[in-house]
């Protein structure tokens, strides 16, 4: 087996000059508007402000932007920051087949460092293609077995943000293929932290993307790494899951396809182990039209996590809803979809989706399970007071890539998300700057809309 290290360096370097075919652009376009759609919430909500305050003697002397509270500083500060509000209105991208969220930590890091040295809008995006290249693909080499104990965002996220680093700051492949090295010992971030109670989980992510770029300049200033570091018997890969990579299938197709391109886009505000549940009762509901006084029980069958991590009948914080199936099916029933306004402390406190929430059962299915993570699937019967029982095979998740959200979906989930931190004009210069401008994105006035 060739080093699968040196063949992902190589391709991330490749994406430094090669000429970037139109719908790969377009499609790291629409992955950054996602990504500020998805950041934007966490600038006044969660975990975000109350570290930019503790953080702020320690932002130092840069030109990298924290969007928490606008102030700049080093790429690594910026980078630590807007990893965290980036992954706390769980709005972010999905790469499916490897189960990993790649924009909070990779783009965090990217656009903090591209800020920061004066790179082009070009040498950025093109810094994001090849963070997603080589994280997505470790992500299909460590799966299904590394989110046994490990939140592969953390971790995974750590290796994508030094390769961006290090691409931005003019890295060979060689230097790529060190900051990789080096990365493999920064990453971290476990499953108790993601399932347990508390709100670490966003803190995953933008320590992800500060190391990252940590290891990104390490690399660049000379240090180096093993080259072995992800798959020798003692590497990553060996430390953090069953076996020490499944890398013909990390590998296959490099070159001829590129991870950016076959993002989801999450269509609702909760996990994504939940979309395929809340897919398949809004599916039912459009068929049959019942209304939620008509539900007896709603069974789910679904994956692993599914039931895993998203059986939750315990909800008391807007983080607990969003990784409860029962909850969020019953805000689906009443409210009508799954948003931002579902995880209000209003809502949360509605008595009509709790009175859902015992009627929902999850357990895992075997056939479900063994598709997992390139499939992801649920079976659900609804029986219903008047006797009839309803039973639906949900295939696919709405944003997946069989099953995209369009452009312009894209675009009224953005504007609904940034909505809550940016005034109209703000919003949608910042729009136009990302999906049409030649320029970085810079600074932004965050502030709670008051209409």
């Amino acid at each position: 087996m060739s080093n699968p290290l040196i063949r992902l360096a190589e391709a991330a370097a490749h994406w430094n000059n090669c000429p970037l075919p139109e719908e790969v652009d377009w499609q790291t376009r629409r992955t950054i508007l996602d990504w500020f759609g998805s950041m934007l919430p966490g600038c006044l909500d969660g975990p975000g402000p109350a570290l930019a305050k503790v953080l702020a003697s320690g932002r130092g002397e840069g030109r990298a932007i924290s969007y928490v509270d606008g102030s700049v500083g080093t790429s690594r500060h910026a980078a630590l920051l807007n990893g965290v509000t980036s992954h706390t209105a769980e709005f972010d991208d999905i790469f499916r087949d490897g189960g990993y969220h790649p924009g909070s930590p990779t783009i965090s890091a990217a656009l903090a460092v591209a800020q920061d040295v004066g790179a082009s809008g070009d040498a950025f995006r093109r810094a994001v293609i090849g963070g997603y290249e080589v994280g997505c693909r470790i992500a299909i080499a460590l799966q299904p077995s590394h989110y046994r104990d490990w939140h592969i965002t953390a971790t995974v996220g750590t290796i994508g943000a030094a390769v961006s680093t290090a691409m931005l700051l003019g890295g060979t492949a060689d230097t790529i293929a060190h900051a990789i090295a080096i990365s493999t010992s920064f990453a971290g971030g476990h499953q108790e932290n993601l399932q347990g109670l508390g709100n670490t989980k966003p803190l995953h992510c933008g320590h992800a993307a500060e190391a990252g770029v940590l290891a990104g300049l390490a690399a660049t200033a000379g240090v180096t790494g093993s080259l072995d570091s992800l798959h020798a018997p003692h590497g990553y890969a060996a430390a953090s899951s069953d076996t020490t990579g499944n890398w013909q299938a990390a590998l296959d197709g490099l070159g001829e396809w590129t991870p950016i391109t076959r993002m989801t886009f999450k269509n609702h505000g909760c996990c994504g182990h939940i979309f395929p549940t809340l897919d398949g009762v809004r599916t039912l509901q459009s068929q049959v039209g019942f209304q939620t006084d008509d539900i007896h029980s709603i069974t789910v069958r679904g994956y692993g996590p599914t039931a895993a991590i998203c059986n939750r009948m315990t909800v008391e914080t807007a983080r607990d809803a969003r990784f409860s199936v029962q909850y969020c099916v019953g805000a689906l029933l009443t409210i009508g979809r799954v948003r931002m306004e579902a995880f209000t402390p209003e809502a949360l406190a509605r008595d009509d989706i709790r009175a859902i929430m015992p009627k929902v059962v999850v357990v895992e299915d075997a056939e479900i399970a063994a598709a997992y993570p390139s499939r992801r699937m649920a079976r659900l019967r609804v029986e219903l007071t008047d006797g009839r029982v309803l039973d639906h095979f949900q295939e696919t998740r709405k944003g997946d890539p069989d099953d995209p959200l369009t452009d312009e979906e894209l675009v009224e989930k953005y504007d609904e998300l940034a909505a809550v931190a940016l005034g109209d004009q703000d919003r949608e210069g910042l729009k136009q700057q990302v999906l049409f401008g030649t320029d970085l994105p810079m600074a932004l006035t965050i502030a709670p809309r008051t209409a």
